[in-house]
């Protein structure tokens, strides 16, 4: 009862968006998402983060490979994210057995982003739209 009580308390974390920075040009921009996770290793962490529109289509997925137990917070960068500079879209993260946060960055390559609570339910669909992760390194 107690072991069930345990893995029920690690399986609560959730991952959250703590910065996002731009570089590139339109249609070709490159993003780097920093991220705050409670990573333990292949059981529980942040598996990719994610770009999409405000009407909840995927644009980019960035497939994390592994955990980051001894480095939080930490910043992975994906592209290209092929979208026009004045496209507003949201930015969030996915830990593996707890889904989407709330917790999210909103904004455009040409004006910026700022943190944001979304419902988690929003566009959850996405959680099984392809790329997904095929493991986990460590």
């Amino acid at each position: 009862m107690a072991k069930e009580m345990a893995m029920q308390q690690l399986n609560t974390g959730v991952a959250e968006v703590t910065n996002v920075t731009v570089s590139g040009d339109e249609n070709s921009y490159t993003l780097s998402v920093t991220i705050k996770s409670p990573d333990t290793g292949c059981t529980q962490y942040a598996d990719w983060w994610e770009v999409f529109d405000l009407a909840g289509n995927l644009i980019y997925r960035r497939i994390l490979t592994h955990s980051h137990v001894n480095e939080q917070p930490f910043t992975r960068s994906g592209g290209p994210v092929e979208i026009a500079s004045d496209l507003e879209i949201y930015i969030r993260v996915h830990m593996n057995n707890s889904g989407y946060s709330n917790k999210v960055f909103r904004g455009s390559m040409a004006k910026g982003f700022l943190a944001e609570n979304l419902d988690i339910e929003f566009a959850k669909d996405l959680e099984t739209e392809e790329p997904l992760p095929t493991g986990c390194d460590f």
